[in-house]
């Protein structure tokens, strides 16, 4: 009974979440622009996209550390760096990289008190800045957890990006243009029996791209709350709350395309788009040129005047 009333809840229940508390949320169009020449043609568009599973992330992790000398603050990074790299690399299938920002030296203001004279203020170095940065290459996405862990044992903290890869973008490439090709056939004999007329003979243009979506890119944030109105409260002193900012993961729709493999998202993915488009010359043109007078000589001859009306090119 109680899996019956649940499923009703769920079945009746239509849940669009707190994102819809943003005014006015627009979303990007995300689609594969390929312009064409106008005209009184016939254009026919196929669309696809696929959505894969990353076989394989890098994570980027920012790392500051400041000191007196230039000495004392390379120590003290490789110290925290290299404890949390020996522990990262006796994990399966991670690779670690180390990537050098910048080293920089840091000057405060000291104050020049002079009898008689205005207040100077002199910048002075004080230590020095350097910043690295890691890159940690994984296999399974709940490593990251466990790198975190590690890392933040070092007072490593700053996660930068985290980006996807896949090693069989090709094949999907591949399977989206096959796919768009069946698709295109059947749409163009559709065409023919609405239009009672083969479009095999007719001259044609075809244009095509992809467009790749990764999921750094695809992150989203929104305030969700209900405030008072201040109509009632106007003599009063306000003090507003800070409001949480939250961020989400937003995949491109597939409400556009003419098919979708793998449709269901439920992590973050690759997202690879196709487009065909091809544009077909329905008929040409008439040339027509001005009326010709031509004039026949016959064998007996006599002389006698022939009009052309129209040539067809």
């Amino acid at each position: 009974m109680a899996s019956f009333i649940l499923a009703k809840l769920c079945a009746g229940q239509k849940i669009s979440g707190n994102v819809n508390y943003i005014n006015e949320i627009r979303y990007p169009d995300q689609n594969i622009e390929i312009a064409f020449p106008g005209g009184k043609n016939l254009l026919v568009t196929v669309s696809g996209m696929a959505n894969i599973k990353a076989d394989s992330c890098v994570a980027v992790f920012g790392v500051l550390q400041t000191g007196k000398t230039a000495e004392e603050v390379n120590t003290l990074i490789d110290a925290r760096i290299n404890q949390s790299l020996e522990q990262i690399g006796n994990k399966t299938n991670t690779r670690v990289y180390v990537d050098m920002i910048s080293f920089v030296p840091v000057y405060e203001f000291d104050l020049d008190k002079k009898i008689f004279s205005k207040r100077t203020y002199n910048e002075l170095p004080i230590g020095f800045e350097l910043r690295k940065n890691i890159h940690i290459k994984y296999s399974n996405p709940n490593d990251l957890n466990a790198i975190i862990t590690i890392l933040s044992a070092s007072e490593i903290y700053d996660l930068v990006r985290v980006d996807y890869f896949s090693n069989n973008i090709e094949e999907i490439k591949k399977g989206l243009m096959i796919k768009a090709r069946t698709l295109m056939q059947e749409k163009l004999k559709t065409y023919q029996l609405l239009l009672g007329q083969k479009l095999d003979t007719l001259e044609k243009q075809m244009a095509d791209g992809y467009k790749a979506m990764l999921p750094v890119e695809m992150y989203r944030s929104y305030q969700a709350y209900n405030s008072s109105s201040l109509n009632a409260i106007k003599a009063k002193m306000i003090n507003q709350a800070d409001k949480a900012t939250t961020q989400y993961y937003q995949p491109v729709f597939d409400k556009e395309f003419d098919f979708v493999i793998n449709p269901v998202v439920f992590e973050p993915v690759i997202q690879v788009m196709y487009e065909i488009k091809l544009n077909i010359v329905l008929e040409k043109e008439k040339l027509v040129n001005p009326q010709k007078e031509f004039i026949l000589l016959t064998p007996n001859g006599d002389m006698k005047n022939i009009n052309l009306s129209s040539i067809r090119n």
